[in-house]
């Protein structure tokens, strides 16, 4: 038995994709998973990074597709990893981030959702504002075990809620709006 998927979304990340899966199931559109090495182009702009990566995406897939794009920007680290946190994180981890830093430990978390198909390529962002933690805790991947959103006390990792109130969840509530009401209004 076949499964029909409204949209698949791309990545190497299959933690990406099931956070985003359980996220868009709750807003009741179906999410297949194309398992793909994106080429990331060096930019300083997500967004441009995010749409490349959609317009590859379809380009390989031929259907329509989301992809996901995040960052951690670090304010006293002039916003450093942002764009290049995939990278970072894999050359130095959290443990290196946390070496890095001193006092002044805000940061922010920043995701962009790029849709593409035949006719249309769209992008949606969000942002979470926290902290850095002196130390990991909880079980979790990427940046989530230093990661505290604004007015918590815990990091992702450590977290039951994550996916509702996290970054890429708010990038995926403005995607579900738009696409479902773009649903409604073809299906008229």
């Amino acid at each position: 038995m076949q499964q029909s998927f409204d949209l698949f979304f791309a990545s190497s990340n299959r933690h990406k994709y099931q956070e985003a899966k359980k996220i868009l199931d709750s807003f009741g559109i179906k999410l297949g998973f194309f398992k793909f090495d994106l080429e990331e182009i060096q930019s300083n702009s997500l967004k441009n990074i995010a749409s490349k990566k959609a317009k590859d995406a379809f380009s390989k897939c031929k259907k329509p597709v989301i992809i996901e794009d995040d960052g951690l920007f670090i304010n006293s680290l002039d916003g450093f990893p942002g764009p290049y946190s995939s990278y970072v994180f894999k050359t130095i981890g959290n443990t290196g981030i946390l070496n890095l830093l001193k006092n002044n430990r805000k940061a922010k978390f920043v995701s962009i959702i790029s849709y593409c198909d035949k006719k249309i390529l769209q992008s949606f962002d969000a942002k979470l504002d926290g902290t850095i933690s002196h130390l990991q805790k909880g079980k979790g991947w990427g940046y989530d075990p230093i990661f505290i959103p604004k007015n918590t006390r815990k990091t992702f990792a450590e977290m039951n809620n994550k996916n509702e109130l996290s970054h890429r969840y708010k990038a995926l509530k403005k995607f579900s709006n738009w696409y479902l009401h773009r649903q409604e209004y073809n299906d008229q």
